[in-house]
């Protein structure tokens, strides 16, 4: 009797903590198994989730500056790795303009909207495309301050102008920006085909571009190669060199655009400002 009782006892009691273990596993295992590990920026790192087709993300290198001298890690990792997202104008304030005349006008008086055009996805290539149709649309809006922003594979700068050196890696760099100072930097250019902002119409070889100006010499540090389908990207890991409005520099480099899950446009960014 005394046998059959402490029986029944262990056997409660080995049932209790199988459904204590049961009941805890969730919260055991979630970090194996179910969420990946967070992402912590390195110093001067940037984390930019770009890999929306209809935002663009804006960075203030200034404000890194300031935060990191005031030694806020806090505001500092936000600032790092939080980005608001800037919708691009999709709406039209305007009739579609299919004229060649109508498409001139639009891009000589760098009129932003909505251009369409059709590309050689399946057979040259995308630079192999010819214009469709033009649709006005309300400008781009931007933050009070900002240096540069990015949409996928597009990067702007606010006024800046760029370099491309041979180095690739950010220690390499000479120590001061003055080695720089002569050279031949490029500052933004009037695009009407290169910010794609949908995919919809894709496999028909018609994509929309905001039209708005780009850094082209920043931007190719990442390339989308079509064909093949899906698109193809190769990362250019060469340090730029940036010059702000105000005269000061910046020295940037794409390190990776890939998140941990795979997604394409998901930037690090390593930065050193001032330069």
């Amino acid at each position: 009797m005394i046998f059959h009782s402490i029986m029944n006892h262990l056997k409660m009691t080995v049932a209790g903590v199988g459904i204590l273990m049961l009941t805890s596993c969730n919260g055991i295992f979630d970090d194996i198994y179910d969420q990946p590990k967070e992402i912590v920026p390195a110093k001067g790192q940037l984390l930019i989730d770009a890999t929306s087709w209809t935002d663009w993300y804006y960075v203030d290198l200034n404000l890194l500056q300031r935060l990191t001298e005031a030694g806020d890690e806090e505001a500092l990792m936000k600032a790092q790795t939080e980005f608001a997202a800037y919708p691009i104008p999709m709406t039209a304030t305007g009739e579609k303009d299919e004229s060649e005349a109508g498409h001139e006008a639009a891009t000589q008086g760098r009129k932003a909207g909505q251009y369409m055009y059709w590309f050689d996805v399946f057979g040259e290539g995308i630079k192999k495309n010819t214009f469709s149709y033009y649709t006005p649309t309300e400008g781009q809006e931007e933050p009070e301050e900002w240096t540069l922003a990015v949409h996928r594979n597009n990067v702007r700068t606010n006024g800046g102008a760029v370099l491309e050196t041979s180095y690739t890696s950010m220690d390499e760099l000479p120590e001061s920006s003055e080695a720089f100072r002569n050279m031949n930097f490029q500052e933004d250019e009037w695009s009407e085909n290169l910010v794609w902002d949908s995919q919809d119409l894709m496999l028909m070889g018609y994509v929309p571009s905001q039209g708005i100006c780009v850094n082209k010499v920043l931007s190719s540090w990442l390339s989308m190669k079509i064909p093949p389908m899906p698109p193809a990207f190769s990362m250019n890991n060469h340090v730029f060199i940036l010059r702000l409005k105000d005269g000061t520099y910046a020295a940037l480099q794409l390190e990776n655009y890939l998140s941990q899950e795979g997604k394409k446009c998901f930037l690090t960014i390593n930065y050193k400002y001032p330069y």
